[in-house]
């Protein structure tokens, strides 16, 4: 390619010189202010689960209703996902973040209107409840898709896998956090007021820094050739390429999938242990070695491969935007996690009553869960191997960075015995 094609190249695809990049140090508390929400989030939507046969008591529910103050999270993130994606491709960042900041916020504070006695009587304990898991609902597609189009337009090509990681695995640090932290707040129902005032904390303090610290939804200068083409595809017109790439429905299928499981152990590991005579704080008796291993590689390998995925999400949808190509895999996670999470309750078996169970309530006699688990074990063995067996792609952005830099080279070298005018 001649030096004068190479230039005339480059003024195509973005303004400028592409060579001209630059970073911000402000990039830094972005990233502490996604990670801070996205913490925050993830411990709303798992405030019940770990204590769910005392909430059940204390606010006189089953502890099917229970349930759905974590399964209102998946079918609420399932058509607002889509909206999510469009926000944060057309809207931008900042909208996107501060958005979801301010719904947090409101939702865990709509969350103790259930335990001020003057607002809640009867039954409408419950639905300050389930109001405020809604609005929390409503911010989680938000500020997870943030974090690979935070990475993509504010950090480098060399600290874009770094950036997205941190920010993303702050969610399954808040699910760590919540499932410490509510057995240890909630000995007895009546600790639950204390519980919700403390989960509130962190998320008028995400709310007031994303609200006064993001001023920008881009970076006035970009970090790296394909952050100039961040939002190249219009909303759909990168849904129908989405949808037309194969090896990116076998991703939404397969990681999804583990997203949803990963989703339903979460918020029935404490109704699972319980029948076995395992208490809120979690004391392994019996099969004490087997049970925290199978836990903690079920934790390491599920959310750790999480950052990676969402980043192979952008690379094999590229030039689709971030927003939208990691947001379709996570609707696809949320829809098959509420598949799953009927399916696994429905499997379950009533045992008449253990002396061993510690569960609250189980008056009409304990569950017995071990042909849910059976399944949820079969399907991560069937959607690894069929992942591994025909998942093959092409790493799109990295190689059009290539490109862009090549033709850098070309034009530096066709200029460079050129005086300035």
């Amino acid at each position: 390619m001649e030096g004068g094609e190479a230039a005339s190249l480059l003024g195509e695809r973005s303004p400028g010189r592409l060579a001209e990049f630059k970073t911000y140090r402000r990039r830094w508390f972005l990233l502490s202010a996604v990670c801070l929400l996205n913490c925050s989030n993830a411990m709303l939507w798992l405030t019940f689960a770990p204590v769910a046969d005392k909430t059940a008591a204390y606010f006189h529910i089953s502890l099917e209703t229970v349930n759905w103050l974590s399964i209102v999270y998946l079918l609420i993130s399932i058509p607002f996902g889509l909206v999510a994606t469009w926000v944060l491709d057309s809207v931008g960042l900042r909208c996107a973040v501060i958005l979801s900041a301010w719904l947090n916020m409101m939702g865990s504070i709509i969350r103790m209107f259930s335990v001020l006695k003057f607002l809640s009587l009867g039954s409408r304990s419950y639905w300050y409840l389930f109001i405020g898991q809604c609005l929390c609902a409503l911010a989680q597609p938000l500020i997870i898709f943030s974090p690979t189009k935070l990475a993509a337009l504010w950090f480098p090509d060399h600290q874009r896998a770094t950036a997205n990681m941190i920010a993303s695995m702050s969610n399954p640090l808040g699910i760590l956090i919540a499932n410490l932290l509510s057995p240890a707040l909630v000995p007895e129902g009546k600790h639950i007021p204390l519980m919700l005032g403390v989960y509130a904390v962190p998320a008028v303090i995400a709310c007031a820094l994303a609200t006064l610290g993001i001023h920008e939804k881009v970076p006035p200068t970009p970090p790296s050739a394909s952050a100039t083409n961040s939002n190249s595809q219009p909303f759909f017109t990168g849904l129908k390429m989405l949808l037309r790439n194969k090896p990116y429905i076998i991703l939404a299928v397969c990681f999804g999938g583990g997203i949803g499981m990963f989703t339903c152990f979460s918020a029935l590991l404490e109704q699972i242990l319980c029948e076995k005579g395992y208490s809120n704080a979690s004391r392994f008796r019996h099969q004490a070695v087997m049970l925290a291993i199978s836990s903690s590689l079920f934790g390491f390998f599920g959310f750790a491969i999480y950052p990676i995925a969402m980043e192979l999400a952008v690379e094999c949808s590229y030039p689709v935007g971030e927003g939208t190509s990691t947001g379709l895999i996570f609707v696809a996670s949320q829809v098959e996690g509420v598949v799953l999470m009927i399916l696994l309750q429905a499997l379950t078996v009533r045992v008449s009553e253990d002396p061993s169970s510690t569960c609250a309530l189980d008056q009409d006699g304990a569950l017995d869960w071990t042909t849910p688990v059976l399944v949820l074990a079969g399907l991560c063995s069937a959607m690894a191997c069929f992942y591994v067996v025909f998942f093959h792609t092409d790493y799109k952005r990295l190689h059009a960075e290539t490109v862009g830099g090549d033709l850098v080279k070309a034009e530096d070298t066709a200029t460079a015995d050129v005086p300035e005018c």
